[in-house]
């Protein structure tokens, strides 16, 4: 017999996870709430049936949803995290990306468009599931101009010296090298590298682009490996 998808509300508004875990279930979905950090990555690691989705606040007591999230991250787990959060500031969403959530909703939320998300991340970690626990296999080390990347230990090597990038910066870095010499549109970014639904109105693939022109390009004003396709999108050459 199939269960219905088990999803974790991380919420230390009573009155808060309650509305959630009512709508949820609604749906027909099966709703745990807890109030803390330590709880959610109690009931990630023992519940039965396993959790599907977590749903996690960023202002918890005493350990922060992005601590949540970078602890599940760092335990292998790759189970799809939805932030939800009155903080509403790009750094915030940024940081919250880089630590590995999968989406992020600004409090206060329109609920159609919480449970449209909750359905389609859900749909999309079945699709991994049914090839595998593991995301499918891709580059795991590239070199270019004076840069050497390994995936794989996160180093990065740029004319000799050692930078340190976030995880997203990473994972964008990796999108472009695995997809060098097409056009991509900003659109196909916010869908396939940070999760986020096309029409998500956002200029962080710009501010990203720009960070990784900083890092790699002799001169980022005259861009040879991350360019600028002007009104469709960006494209990646590996010999500029």
């Amino acid at each position: 017999m199939k269960t219905s998808p088990h999803i974790l509300v991380v919420e230390d508004e009573l009155h808060l996870a309650t509305g959630i875990k009512y709508n949820l279930e609604a749906e027909g979905y099966r709703v745990t709430t807890v109030k803390d950090g330590p709880s959610a990555l109690r009931v990630v690691e023992e519940a039965i049936p396993p959790v599907d989705l977590v749903i996690l606040d960023l202002m918890l007591p005493g350990m922060s949803g992005y601590a949540v999230c970078e602890s599940l991250r760092n335990l292998g787990n790759h189970l799809p995290i939805l932030i939800l959060s009155a903080r509403t500031l790009s750094e915030d969403r940024t940081r919250g990306f880089d630590v590995g959530a999968n989406q992020y909703m600004t409090k206060p939320f329109d609920l159609d468009e919480l449970l449209s998300r909750v359905k389609n991340l859900l749909g999309q970690y079945q699709k991994l599931a049914r090839r595998g626990s593991d995301p499918p296999a891709s580059v795991t080390s590239f070199a270019f101009g004076s840069a050497r990347i390994n995936f794989d230990t996160h180093e990065v090597i740029v004319a000799d010296k050692p930078v340190r990038m976030t995880r997203l910066e990473l994972k964008l870095l990796q999108y472009f090298i695995e997809h060098e010499g097409r056009v991509i549109t900003r659109q196909q970014l916010l869908e396939d590298v940070w999760d986020l639904p096309a029409y998500t109105h956002t200029r962080a693939p710009d501010q990203f682009i720009r960070r990784l022109r900083k890092i790699f390009e002799p001169d980022p004003a005259e861009p040879r490996h991350f360019l600028t396709i002007r009104d469709t999108g960006y494209r990646f050459v590996s010999q500029g």
